[in-house]
């Protein structure tokens, strides 16, 4: 697998973006293009910029102040591969922190933080819709929590 990930940025210290201080990667390229997107600029698949995924992780791993990692964009899922790749590598350390995702990375987060604490960001109106429920209920649930986010 390229070891090459495709991001808009990073924030290396959050209390924003979750509980605690956290290390935010902002994925590059989204072909949702929802209406009130707080993030247009992440939506060209070309832009941004290409970074090693195993230097991503090293450098979260190497910081102690850090209690988890929140995914956001553009839309991680967009680069399933890669970013399911770096979460698996981050719950070897996090097993007890929860990784927040934006509802289209979901899936990917449920699929390898299961049976972990996932903390899913959408907007009202996303939450609401008869797709994300649709989606939401295809997996136990029972340790996912939904966060509005303004958009």
């Amino acid at each position: 697998m390229d070891k090459m990930v495709r991001l808009s940025g990073i924030a290396y210290e959050s209390l924003v973006h979750g509980p605690g201080l956290r290390r935010v990667l902002f994925a590059q390229g989204c072909s949702h293009k929802c209406k009130g997107c707080f993030n247009p600029d992440t939506h060209d698949f070309y832009g941004g910029s290409l970074m090693d995924m195993d230097e991503i992780i090293e450098d979260i791993l190497d910081n102690p102040m850090l209690k988890g990692v929140t995914f956001s964009g553009g839309d991680p899922w967009e680069q399933a591969v890669k970013f399911a790749y770096i979460a698996k590598k981050l719950r070897e350390k996090y097993t007890k922190i929860p990784i927040i995702a934006i509802e289209p990375a979901y899936k990917m987060v449920h699929d390898f933080a299961y049976n972990q604490v996932t903390l899913v960001m959408a907007t009202k109106g996303t939450i609401e819709s008869e797709k994300f429920h649709k989606l939401y209920n295809k997996y136990d649930n029972h340790k996912t929590y939904l966060m509005a986010c303004k958009g």
